[in-house]
């Protein structure tokens, strides 16, 4: 067994004065993974956890995974094997592989929850008195209630956190029913509602962006920007999810709990002090500052042959696409269209913010100068793995005359030197819940607010116009953004590091 020693990690205690650096030392944890054979678990939450233990950044842990999969202990650690070595973006030896199977136990859900519960206290007994346990659960929404009342009928509750995958509820009624459900046996502090979105560097790039640099701070408001997109296209399809996708649609699948999460951290006033509760105080002023969602700028799209999907009904009306334009009603930002889009098998996979500055006079300029011919100047922040972010103006073309051409500076975490310093997104977010950290979940009334904002959409949701795969979406979504345009697809690529 790879030897484990308590980390002692430094991070700003909550409530502390930001700039006073507290050392934290986590307890030893149990991870109770539910849905532990499923798709997420495979691509994303075994390999993650395997490379923090790997990593040293974690405490100690055990893993006990169960599913309704009838696996033995040996078979669970070959499919995690395989997971690991198929999707972890850090590749394991041998010898470190043994070091993560040997903390990892499964227990079939047919099993029931005394076995379980005797589970997860032999990996306690190894662990010490002081254990906490994270329940991690990667199940389909409407599975997530008896896995809560399974954890409170085995006596899995004290101290415990719970981690709950999207969506959180289909409306407000339904929203505010969970949060009721879950309330009952876990406290607020113990719930993270997770986003992967917000786990990912470039994501929280965008706040040190914001608010460390004095020659972007003071101009991030309505004077100056004259609209933001954030467009996260997909060319994937529905990778057999269609009986979930069908009762959710790409609105309630990636606007609420994505796109509007990554809008609050590029439209929030700047918090109190950098810790968990001062960020969530000012992304829920955002979600109440929100304009309800205007059905009339809304573009619903499904893509041909969406249809003949199976376990897709032929006369389904559920959206692959969706583009919108919202508001938010508050001082800073009042008067700013924010525009949104999200959608399967289009052109290109994107996870891109783009804010588009007002743009300057041009009466000084002669014309055919070329000034304003490329529209406004743009800062774009890159939200994929290797984040980049991009900063667009105009300057002088070399050569006699005034003539001018779109320039840009480029800067990508590739750069720094620290690449291997990057935690992929759940690695941070397992991490943060281990920690207690609620900075990048997302809140009860947070959650809330965005569904009572989304009432007049759901209510009377635009009829859906067909698009064909590998294309942008609907012809429509050019007159929603007009007199604007699209930022995707870009006409020039990102520049790439030059090999060494």
């Amino acid at each position: 067994m790879a030897p484990e020693t308590p980390q002692s990690i430094a991070y700003p205690a909550p409530g502390s004065h930001p700039h006073r650096i507290e050392e934290e030392k986590l307890d030893p944890h149990v991870i109770v993974l539910f849905g532990a054979t499923g798709d997420l678990a495979k691509r994303k939450l075994l390999p993650g956890m395997a490379y923090l233990v790997q990593s040293a950044l974690a405490p100690k842990i055990r893993v006990v995974g169960t599913s309704l999969e009838d696996l033995s202990g040996d078979e669970f650690r070959a499919l995690a094997r395989e997971a690991v070595d198929a999707f972890g973006s850090h590749e394991l030896s041998d010898e470190e592989w043994e070091g993560f199977a040997c903390r990892i136990s499964y227990v079939p859900q047919s099993a029931g929850p005394e076995a379980l519960a005797d589970a997860v206290k032999a990996a306690e007994a190894e662990l010490g008195p002081d254990t906490r346990r994270l329940h991690y659960l990667s199940v389909p929404p409407k599975a997530a209630k008896a896995v809560i009342t399974m954890l409170k009928e085995s006596g899995l509750v004290d101290r415990s956190r719970v981690v709950m995958e999207k969506p959180f509820g289909t409306d407000l009624a339904s929203a505010c029913e969970l949060n009721a459900f879950v309330h009952d046996t876990f406290d607020e502090s113990q719930i993270f509602r997770i986003d992967h979105f917000l786990g990912k560097e470039a994501a929280q790039n965008i706040l040190a962006f914001r608010f460390a640099n004095g020659l972007f701070e003071p101009i991030w408001n309505r004077n100056f920007i004259d609209h933001i997109q954030i467009d996260i296209p997909e060319k994937l399809g529905l990778d057999e999810r269609a009986d979930f996708y069908e009762s959710t649609g790409a609105y309630k699948d990636m606007v609420v709990t994505h796109l509007f999460q990554v809008m609050a951290f590029v439209v929030m006033e700047p918090p109190t002090a950098l810790e968990p509760r001062a960020i969530s105080e000012e992304k829920n002023k955002v979600f109440r500052s929100m304009l309800p969602v205007d059905p009339a700028k809304v573009i619903r799209g499904q893509y041909v042959g969406y249809r003949r999907e199976d376990g897709v009904a032929p006369d389904s009306e559920t959206e692959t696409f969706i583009a919108l334009q919202v508001g938010i009603d508050n001082w800073r930002w009042a008067g700013v269209p924010i525009y949104l889009r999200t959608g399967k098998k289009m052109a290109e996979g994107q996870r891109i913010i783009s804010i588009a500055f007002r743009e300057a006079p041009r009466s000084m300029f002669p014309a055919g100068s070329g000034v304003g011919s490329q529209g406004p100047d743009h800062l774009t922040f890159d939200l994929a793995d290797n984040s980049k972010v991009s900063l667009s103006f105009y300057g002088k073309r070399p050569g006699p005359g005034m003539k001018l051409d779109k320039l840009s500076m480029q800067f990508s975490t590739q750069e720094t030197g620290r690449v291997g310093d990057v935690l992929e997104a759940y690695e941070r977010l397992i991490l943060d819940a281990m920690r207690g950290d609620h900075t990048l979940f997302t809140t009860a009334a947070g959650i809330e607010s965005l569904w009572d904002r989304s009432t007049p959409l759901l209510e009377d949701p635009p009829p859906v116009k067909v698009y064909q795969p590998g294309t942008w979406g609907p012809n429509a979504i050019h007159q929603l953004i007009a007199p604007n345009a699209w930022r995707l697809p870009f006409e020039r690529e990102w520049r790439e590091k030059a090999p060494e």
